[in-house]
This record gives structure tokens, C-alpha cells and sequence, in this order.
């Protein structure tokens, strides 16, 4: 007990008197009870029985799906003399992009319409080169 601190850990107490700290033993001495560990993790709000879905906060908002993913699919699925696939991709890629900026939900639908429109494209392309075909070979045969 002093009227000034005489080391860096003494402290004053109300009654305006400076103290020498304490040697605390180490943990697990007889005598005194161990210190507080931390607090177990436990990723649970805790049980309440009167109500055992307190703590637990209202359900998320549903995602709403992107309207041009839906349409590049259907026009995709129904090629429309091959129009439907061009538009199938021109909508698809819209939908991809729209949905990476406002998080939408309907990836898998747009990328769908995608690869239809490319197989709609390509169905069309092997049918032209077929009639230019045969009509070259009817011409000069």
C-alpha cells in the first residue's frame, strides 16, 4: 500500500490508496478455482420450450426467375423455322447476364435456351448446305 504507484501493474483503490498486484498460481492449483475458458461454439440460438422457433428469423425472400431465361427455353424447344433459335440465343444471353447483375435465379433455364439455339443454328446451317448441295449436283448432272 503506497500513496504514489510504484511499479507499471499497481492499481488504485476507492479509497485513493496504490496497491501491489498479486501473484495469481497457475491454473489448476488446489484452492483456487480455474479461470473461465472461452465459451464452448455452438452455431444454434438457444432451446426455447414455449416456443422452440424463437431465434430462428423469417424465411428468406424467394428468388424470382428471370423472365428472359424462361423465354430464350421455350423459344429454344420450339425453334419456330429456326427464328425460334436465334432468338433462343439472343434472349439466353440477355438472361446470363441479367441474372450475374440482379442475382436472379434461372441460370440453368437460360443456358438451356443457349445451347438449343446453338443446336437450332447448326441444324439449319447442315440443311442449307444440303440443298446447296444437292441443287449444285441436280444443276450439272
Amino acid at each position: 500500500m503506497s500513496e504514489e504507484p510504484q511499479g507499471p501493474d499497481w492499481w488504485q483503490a476507492s479509497d485513493g490508496q496504490w496497491y501491489a498486484p498479486q501473484p495469481h498460481p497457475p491454473p489448476g492449483q488446489p484452492g483456487l478455482p480455474s479461470p473461465p475458458g472461452p465459451a464452448p461454439y455452438n452455431p444454434y440460438p438457444p432451446y426455447n420450450p414455449y416456443n422452440p422457433y424463437a431465434g430462428y428469423g423469417p424465411y428468406a425472400p424467394r428468388q424470382s426467375t428471370n423472365g428472359m431465361a424462361i423465354a430464350s427455353l421455350v423459344l429454344g424447344i420450339l425453334w419456330l423455322y429456326w427464328l425460334g433459335s436465334i432468338l433462343a440465343l439472343v434472349f439466353g444471353y440477355l438472361a446470363l447476364k441479367q441474372i450475374e447483375t440482379r442475382h436472379e435465379s434461372g441460370r440453368g433455364l437460360a443456358i438451356a435456351g443457349v445451347v438449343l439455339g446453338w443446336i437450332g443454328v447448326a441444324t439449319a446451317a447442315i440443311i442449307v448446305a444440303v440443298v446447296i448441295v444437292v441443287a449444285a449436283h441436280a444443276h450439272n448432272g
